[in-house]
């Protein structure tokens, strides 16, 4: 998180010092329902979370990840990713849908999706206003019935 290269794609600003890192784990990582460390060797590379959609839309839900740098490349999101998936519609019976929401900018964010059996369903136009821009997003969504879960 200390990185610009991955906060450019991400909501958080680049962290700066171990104070940051601190407040950022207590005020979002730790109060937030699903949030998961991606670890190598004992050590967070990542993180990897599920947000849930609002009382009207529980059905519903959003995926998203990160990676260091040093990292990326190497399919250990796109494991993550798998990982999330195949659980994640056990623990949560009254989910029936899973998005994800990639900058059509983040190449290498888009193929996770792909290699993890998401469906890209279109381009979302000016969706939303990160770091004083609004952006294009690709959507991505699995569904608990598609047959690519029960492989």
């Amino acid at each position: 998180m200390g990185d610009d290269r991955v906060a450019s794609f991400c909501r958080f600003d680049t962290l700066t010092c171990s104070e940051e890192a601190v407040k950022y784990l207590e005020e979002v990582a730790i109060p937030h329902p699903w949030y998961r460390a991606i670890c190598l060797e004992g050590r967070a590379v990542g993180y990897i979370y599920v947000k849930m959609g609002t009382k009207e839309n529980h059905c519903r839900g959003e995926i998203g990840y990160a990676l260091a740098f040093k990292y990326w490349g190497q399919g250990i999101a796109t494991l993550a990713v798998k990982l999330v998936v195949s659980s994640v519609f056990r623990e949560f019976p009254h989910l029936v849908r899973l998005e994800a929401l990639v900058d059509v900018e983040n190449k290498g964010s888009q193929r996770v999706p792909d290699k993890c059996g998401f469906s890209r369903e279109g381009l979302l136009r000016k969706y939303c206003f990160l770091k004083g821009k609004t952006m294009d997003v690709f959507i991505y969504s699995v569904i608990s019935t598609d047959p690519i879960l029960s492989s």
